[in-house]
């Protein structure tokens, strides 16, 4: 396989083990890097999170690349063909934890930015990165503290490209200009625990809750619009009783997640979850978690930046999506920025043998240089 900068940085990068919240040295990789053409580097660290701003020039329009450095776990090593934080290239696919969701973006960056540099030194606007080692994790002391400090001094993001994997079937199909909003609830419903032989001296909550539990399921909360697909509801846990065959539990927990359009508001949706089980006369209450907004960057300067070098390097007609999980362009967005994510193929992230196509590196490094270039020349 012929070696590349991004493949040789790509790797560097994919050898260090940092499972969220561990940045492992990713972070000083770069900016290593980004110091040596010109960039000030402020690293960031609230409490276990590493965190980096770096930034070149002073004056807008600001350009930031911004993404993680973090991983989830390997899972079962036995099941790995290759040592994840190893990286093995088999008939042109790289293997390695973090090979698509997204280190090899953070390099395609890098690369992206040394070039153009090199070519426009004098580039008008700024270059910015943000980088955390805390997307994977609780998302608590990353790129939204990071904001919180950048908006304390009044600093500002024009354009943001998060480098998340988006493309579904070929390097850049797909550019995902905006999110669902993610809403969880934790809802516990009360009973009466008692002997399953006298269930008249019990209130089984599985019971009373069953009917409220389909009917959440089976509802329509909206539509969608042209932006976002309708909204959905999940349930991904429910725990209930002791273990016993003979004993009736007296709690029932259930664990759902909303995701949802602009169609609705995440108080709508609590409302109507409230007055749904309150119609079912359960006794229960509900601890409710705001993951993140929708968010939405109609076409503009960067959506079409992105089109065109995409283009122009690939010869793909990408495609405008909301759709997917969350990430932290959520945290970006509401400070008024344009947010895009543009990366890799997403079929592989956080399974086993993680891969990506090595021939889609170089050409994701040209994407970026030639979106910088369209927009600080």
């Amino acid at each position: 396989m012929t070696s590349s900068a991004t493949l040789d940085l790509s790797l560097e990068l994919l050898r260090q083990p940092s499972v969220t919240p561990i940045d492992h040295n990713c972070q000083n990789i770069m900016a290593d890097r980004l110091a040596q053409v010109g960039f000030n580097i402020e690293h960031m660290r609230f409490e276990d999170v590493d965190n980096l701003w770096a930034r070149r020039g002073t004056q807008d329009p600001v350009f930031c690349f911004a993404g993680h450095t973090d991983v989830v776990p390997t899972g079962d090593l036995q099941a790995w063909q290759s040592a994840p934080f190893q990286p093995e290239i088999r008939d042109g696919t790289l293997y390695g934890r973090g090979a698509a969701d997204m280190k090899t973006a953070l390099a395609a960056m890098i690369i992206a930015t040394e070039r153009f540099v090199k070519k426009h030194p004098d580039h008008k606007g700024s270059i910015a990165y943000l980088i955390t080692s805390d997307e994977e994790g609780p998302s608590i002391n990353g790129t939204v503290k990071v904001i919180e400090t950048l908006e304390a001094r009044q600093e500002k993001i024009t354009w943001c490209l998060v480098g998340e994997p988006s493309s579904t079937q070929q390097l850049g199909d797909i550019i995902k200009n905006g999110r669902r909003g993610s809403l969880n609830g934790v809802l516990t419903v009360k009973g009466k625990q008692g002997h399953v032989a006298y269930p008249h001296l019990a209130r089984n909550p599985i019971h009373l809750a069953a009917a409220a539990i389909d009917e959440l399921c089976q509802t329509i909360w909206d539509e969608g619009n042209q932006y976002f697909p309708a909204t959905t509801f999940q349930i991904s846990n429910i725990h209930s009783g002791t273990g016993a065959t003979n004993v009736v539990p007296g709690t029932l927990e259930v664990t759902f997640n909303f995701r949802y359009s602009t169609e609705v508001t995440a108080e709508i949706l609590k409302q109507r979850v409230i007055d749904l089980l309150n119609r079912h006369g359960l006794d229960y209450h509900i601890d409710w978690t705001l993951s993140g907004l929708p968010f939405l960057t109609p076409v503009g300067e960067l959506v079409n930046a992105a089109k065109h070098a995409i283009q122009k390097v690939t010869g793909t007609k990408s495609q405008l999506s909301t759709t997917g999980g969350t990430s932290d362009g959520r945290f970006i967005a509401p400070t008024g920025a344009q947010v895009l994510e543009l990366g890799v193929l997403n079929a592989s992230i956080h399974q086993i043998n993680e891969h990506v196509n090595v021939a889609d590196l170089e050409p994701l490094a040209e994407i970026y240089e030639e979106m910088l270039t369209k927009l600080l020349t």
